[in-house]
Parts: structure tokens; C-alpha cells; sequence
């Protein structure tokens, strides 16, 4: 679970790298920012599990209200944009994805407590 930890706060840092180009580049930034705070603090179990099940509560129902109105793919293949609609399902993709991770960690992420 440690390298599943690592491996995911690693790729929100470099998501949140990426999001420099956008237009509205801060939101995205802190949002995947925070994603990989979460990682990384997990793995000292810093945060209780019920802040993962919020986090993931939370990127859920971002994901679901930045899907498109008219899902048109995500097309990896190509950079350019040609809808707004793209735009929104990686947005949304992405915000799924830091939900999955979140309610990973939250479930099976914490060191057994020991008294």
C-alpha cells in the first residue's frame, strides 16, 4: 500500500504540473495538489480514515458535475481541443480518478491502530 501511496502522490504532483497552460489553472492546481498532500500524509497516517471518505465524497461529486453535458471522449491522442466538451470529461476523469485513490486510502490505506 506504501508504493500504491507514493506512486499516486507522485502523479497528482505531475498532474498538477501540467495544469500550468490551463485558464483556470489554480483551481486545478490545488485541486490535485491537495490529492497529493493527501498521499503523502497517508503514509505516515497522519489524517484519520474519515478525512479520505470525505475527500472522496467530495472529488465525486466534482467529477459528476464537471461531467460534459455531451460526452464527445477524452482523446489522448491529440492536444488540441476541439470542444469544450473534452475539456470537461478529462476534468471529470481526473476528478474520478483522485476519488478512487481517496476512498482507497480511506479503506484500506491506515496502519492497524495498536494499544
Amino acid at each position: 500500500m506504501r508504493f500504491f501511496k507514493i506512486f499516486f502522490g507522485i502523479v497528482f504532483v505531475i498532474f498538477a504540473y501540467l495544469q500550468w497552460n490551463d485558464p483556470d489553472s489554480g483551481v486545478w492546481i490545488a485541486t490535485y495538489s491537495f490529492a497529493a498532500l493527501a498521499c503523502f500524509m497517508s503514509i505516515r497516517d497522519l489524517w484519520p480514515n474519515w478525512v479520505f471518505y470525505v475527500l472522496a465524497a467530495g472529488y465525486l461529486v466534482a467529477a459528476i458535475l464537471q461531467w460534459p453535458p455531451e460526452f464527445e471522449g477524452i482523446f489522448f491522442g491529440e492536444t488540441a481541443m476541439r470542444s469544450l466538451n473534452i475539456e470537461l470529461a478529462r476534468e471529470s476523469l481526473g476528478l474520478g480518478m483522485c476519488a478512487v485513490v481517496m476512498a482507497v486510502i480511506g479503506k484500506w490505506g491506515q496502519s492497524p491502530v495498536i494499544e
